[in-house]
């Protein structure tokens, strides 16, 4: 049963769906992060009661970090099996239960706050997919996915900087600035969740060359993982690095602008990262334009070698005084997210559609990100107990090592899909 609202969209054509979707896609998910990363920029740094060496914050980061990965894992199943009359009902579950771990970290002792945080971040994790899972397989998904992408962009700066006023001009204590920012977003979420299930789905067209997708067994990801396994394991290192380095800047912002000499001007988090989604978006959405699938999957390699080139270049350039702070941590996000974006949609979809296998975009995509946010993980242990640097210097050595690796890694990856998987 369709509603009469999704077979007015169906009629009045693939552009106006489009962009009914989009708007529906990019509010739902923008509203997802008003439960995930505000919590970042509060400092906890007069937390009583903690026992433990390790500093409070760090073990937040990571514990809803581990919360979200597992979340990924079980995304692999869950989302790539989830049939479409579920997802509306998905989506809102995981975020009301994501927003009452967020009031019992609030309130709970300090060591079980811990515990909140990990259980705030285990439902949020297949958001994205589900919400994708209404912008695949269609001639304009790569709009739709880049402009979906765009939302984490924009929004982690956004909600950051509301909740960061919330504690700084309207005296919300820090312990309750997660759970109130959420809040603020609630009404808006619970419509355009309902506006995203009205989306009709994709046309006779979109089916006939991007093919039709269904939900994702056991059998077709085995299938799926035997057809390109080596590719698969190059692109998810690339990934576990740029996932890293995205999440240490997302959610160490205070610190690194802190010793960057910004530390007081809240509007910092989210304008620094509009002139990223300025360039983002035309770029990917371009990319539309290539019909043959194989050959975008290998322009979307290329953007992700031109994303670590850019890390790597900017932070030379502005250690040699040639780059403010400023347009250094623009110029970096923007290489990030030209590498990070194409994994969580326009590379999924292609490839999906590329290997000619029965599926969908969600397994290799939650397949990558379960694997990424072990690595951010690592990273903030390896930050904590192996290296006693400060967390700009950290940050600096991590940009080098992200451009070497994430280079080389995706170099091998388009050769090994160009002369071998592609050739059959």
């Amino acid at each position: 049963m369709t509603s009469r609202l999704t077979r007015s969209l169906a009629r009045s054509g693939p552009g106006w769906v489009a962009v009914y979707a989009l708007m529906a896609a990019f509010t739902t998910y923008f509203c997802m992060y008003a439960f995930r990363k505000p919590f970042a920029v509060a400092s906890y740094a007069d937390i009583s009661g903690w026992p433990f060496a390790i500093d409070f914050k760090i073990t937040l980061v990571i514990a809803q970090v581990l919360g979200y990965a597992l979340s990924k894992m079980v995304g692999i199943k869950v989302v790539s099996e989830a049939k479409s009359e579920r997802r509306a009902l998905l989506i809102v579950g995981f975020v009301l239960t994501s927003w009452i771990s967020l009031i019992l970290f609030a309130v709970l002792p300090a060591a079980l706050k811990v515990i909140a945080i990990f259980f705030s971040g285990l439902p949020l994790g297949m958001i994205w997919g589900l919400v994708f899972g209404y912008l695949e397989g269609r001639r304009s998904s790569e709009w739709l996915g880049t402009g979906l992408c765009i939302s984490f962009i924009v929004s982690s700066g956004v909600v950051k900087s509301v909740g960061r006023a919330l504690v700084v001009d309207y005296g919300i204590p820090e312990l309750w600035m997660p759970a109130a920012t959420g809040a603020l977003f609630l009404p808006l979420l619970a419509l355009s969740v309902w506006m995203l299930s009205q989306t009709p789905p994709p046309d006779a067209r979109d089916v006939a060359e991007r093919m039709a997708r269904q939900p994702m067994f056991r059998e077709e990801r085995k299938a799926f993982w035997a057809r390109a396994g080596l590719g698969l394991v190059l692109l998810i290192i690339a990934y576990i690095v740029l996932t890293a380095v995205r999440d240490f800047r997302d959610n160490f912002a205070v610190e690194l602008w802190d010793a960057l000499g910004y530390g007081d001007e809240p509007s910092v988090f989210s304008l620094s990262e509009l002139p990223i989604a300025a360039l983002i978006l035309p770029l990917f959405g371009l990319t539309s334009l290539i019909r043959d699938n194989r050959r975008a999957v290998l322009v979307y390699h290329v953007m992700i070698i031109s994303g670590a080139v850019l890390i790597g270049a900017a932070t030379l350039a502005w250690q040699a005084h040639l780059l403010s702070p400023l347009w250094w941590m623009i110029a970096v996000g923007a290489g990030v997210y030209l590498g990070y974006i194409p994994y969580n949609a326009v590379l999924a979809d292609r490839l999906t559609a590329a290997l000619s296998l029965p599926g969908n975009a969600a397994f290799f995509m939650y397949l990558a990100d379960a694997s990424g946010y072990g690595g951010s993980v690592a990273l903030m242990l390896l930050k904590n107990f192996g290296l006693s640097l400060s967390w700009l210097g950290f940050f600096t050595g991590l940009c080098y090592a992200a451009a070497a690796i994430v280079g080389a890694t995706t170099l091998a990856s388009a050769l090994y899909f160009s002369l071998k998987v592609f050739r059959k």
